[in-house]
C-alpha cells in the first residue's frame, strides 16, 4: 500500500504479546490439568458440574488472550489501510492481498468479539453461578454453538480469502500477465467473507434447530459457489497464455488452488441438509474441511512464504528443497484425506476413530490416513528446514527477484524500518511496472540526448 509503517504500532505489539501470552497459558495448562472438553468445549460438558477442574478455565483464558490479540492487530491493520496509503493508492488500484487484509481485518473485528463474548459467558457460568448456557436456568447450551460457529466459519473464510489473494499475486508475477478481472476477484473476496460467515449454521444441521434455519444456512453455503467460482475462473484466466515460470511459489500456489477445489467440492455436498444428516461427524466431513484448510493454510501459506521470503530476509529459499517439500506435501495430503473420505462414505466412520480400530471395513483406510499424516509432517519439516537454512545461507535475492508489480518490491530487501526512502506516487494498479517503464524511458532519453550532443556541429 506504500505506507511507511502501521498507524498504531503499539496496538499491534500488544496484540502480538497477548497472542504469545495465550500460547504460554495454553501449553502451561498441560503441566497441571488439561482441558478435557475438546477443541470446542461445548456446554454442558464444559460446565462446572461435569468438569470441576481448572483445565477449561485455562483453555478459555488462553484462547481469549489470543483472540483479543488478533482483534487489536485487526484494528491496527484496518486503520493503516484506511489512512496511510501512498498518494494515488485508491482501492481500485490496491494490490489484491492488501485489499484482502482490509476485508479480513473488518471481518475479525466482527467475529472476534463474538468469540470473546462466548468465552466470557462460559467463564461466568463456571465461576460465578451464571446461567447463560444452563438448560435449567433460562439459558441454552445451543447458544454456545451459535456464537462459536460464527467465529469458526468466519475464520474458515479468512483462511480461504488470504490464500486466494496470495495465489492471485503469485499467478500474475509468474505468468507475466496482469491479474484477470481484478475488481471481480476483489468483490468476490469480500462476498466470501460475508456469505461464509452467514453460513455458520451449516455446521449445526444435526443440532436441534428449526428447519428454516437449516435451509437458510444451506442457501448461504450454496451461494458461495458464485464468488468462489468467479475467483477460480479469473485465476485460471490469469495463467492462460502466460509464459509460466515454474518456481516453488507457483507450484505451491497451484497446489493450493487444487486442494481448495477438492475441499470445497466436498464441502458442497456437506452443505445439503439431507446429505449432511448422514455425513456430518463422519471422517468424510473431516476430510472435506481439512482438504480446504490444508489448501489454504498450508499450501497457500507456504506459497506466500516462498514468494515473500526474499523480501523479508534478502535471501531466496532453496529451490530444489522447495520442490521436494511441495511434492511431499501433495502426496501426504492425498494419502491422508482421500481414505478419510472413503471411510466416511462407505462405513459411516465417525470422527472418534479409536472406537472402530478393529472394524475390518476401515482398518485399511485408517492405516493409509495415518501414513499420509506422517508424510504431511515430513513435508512441513522440510519447508521449515529450508526456511531456517536459507536465512543464513540462501542465495542473495536482490530487491526485486520476481519482477513483481506491487510496491513491496520497490523497497530494499529486507526493508528498512521506514520501508521507503521516497514514498511512491501511484498511477495504476501495477505501480512498480510504471516505475520501471519511467526509468527505462528516462534512460532512453539520456542516451538520445548524449547521442545528439556527440554529433559534430555542421
Amino acid at each position: 500500500m506504500g505506507a511507511r509503517g502501521t498507524a498504531l504500532p503499539r496496538l499491534s505489539q500488544m496484540g502480538g504479546l497477548l497472542w504469545a501470552a495465550g500460547a504460554v497459558v495454553l501449553y502451561s495448562g498441560f503441566l497441571w490439568t488439561p482441558s478435557e472438553a475438546g477443541v470446542n468445549p461445548l456446554p454442558p460438558l464444559s460446565e462446572l458440574a461435569f468438569l470441576s477442574n481448572n483445565g477449561v478455565d485455562a483453555w478459555l483464558t488462553a484462547c481469549g488472550f489470543a483472540t483479543f490479540g488478533f482483534v487489536l492487530i485487526a484494528i491496527d491493520l484496518a486503520v493503516t489501510l484506511r489512512v496511510d496509503r501512498a498518494p494515488g493508492m485508491a482501492w481500485r488500484r490496491a494490490p489484491v492481498f492488501a485489499w484482502t487484509a482490509a476485508v479480513g481485518s473488518w471481518l475479525m473485528l466482527f467475529i472476534g468479539p463474538v468469540l470473546l463474548a462466548a468465552f466470557t459467558m462460559l467463564l461466568i457460568d463456571r465461576n460465578y453461578d451464571g446461567t447463560f448456557f444452563a438448560d435449567g436456568g433460562g439459558g441454552a447450551p445451543l447458544l454456545w454453538q451459535h456464537l462459536t460457529w460464527i467465529f469458526y466459519s468466519g475464520a474458515y473464510a479468512l483462511v480461504l480469502i488470504f490464500a486466494f489473494a496470495a495465489i492471485a499475486e503469485i499467478f500474475a508475477v509468474f505468468s507475466g500477465n496482469p491479474i484477470f478481472n481484478r475488481p471481480v476477484i476483489m468483490g468476490s473476496i469480500a462476498a466470501i467473507a460475508v456469505i461464509g460467515t452467514l453460513a455458520w449454521m451449516q455446521n449445526m444441521y444435526t443440532a436441534p434447530i428449526g428447519l428454516g434455519y437449516k435451509y437458510f444456512a444451506m442457501f448461504m453455503a450454496l451461494l458461495l459457489i458464485v464468488p468462489v467460482g468467479l475467483i477460480f475462473f479469473n485465476l485460471i484466466q490469469t495463467l492462460k497464455g502466460g509464459a509460466l515460470v515454474m518456481r516453488a511459489p507457483l507450484l505451491f500456489a497451484i497446489g493450493a488452488l487444487s486442494a481448495i477445489s477438492l475441499g470445497l467440492a466436498a464441502e458442497m455436498q456437506q452443505s445439503l441438509v439431507g446429505a449432511a444428516w448422514y455425513l456430518k461427524n463422519t471422517t468424510d466431513s473431516t476430510a472435506a474441511t481439512h482438504f480446504a484448510l490444508i489448501g489454504g493454510a498450508v499450501f497457500g501459506g507456504f506459497a506466500a512464504l516462498h514468494y515473500w521470503f526474499p523480501k523479508i530476509t534478502g535471501r531466496s529459499m532453496g529451490e530444489q528443497l522447495g520442490r521436494i517439500s511441495f511434492w511431499t506435501l501433495a502426496a501426504g495430503s492425498l494419502l491422508a484425506f482421500v481414505p478419510q473420505a472413503l471411510a466416511g462414505w462407505e462405513q459411516d466412520q465417525v470422527v472418534d476413530a479409536y472406537k472402530f480400530f478393529n472394524h475390518t471395513g476401515v482398518n485399511f483406510y485408517n492405516l493409509l490416513a495415518s501414513i499420509g499424516v506422517l508424510v504431511l509432517f515430513i513435508g512441513v519439516v522440510l519447508v521449515l528446514i529450508n526456511a531456517v537454512a536459507s536465512v543464513k545461507s540462501g542465495a542473495r535475492a536482490g530487491h526485486d527477484p520476481w519482477k513483481g508489480d506491487t510496491l513491496e518490491w520497490f523497497a530494499l530487501s529486507p526493508p528498512p524500518v521506514h520501508n521507503f526512502d521516497v514514498q511512491p506516487d501511484v498511477r495504476s494498479d501495477r505501480p512498480l511496472l510504471d516505475i520501471r517503464d519511467a526509468v527505462a524511458r528516462r534512460a532512453r532519453e539520456v542516451e538520445e540526448r548524449a547521442a545528439r550532443q556527440s554529433q559534430p556541429v555542421a
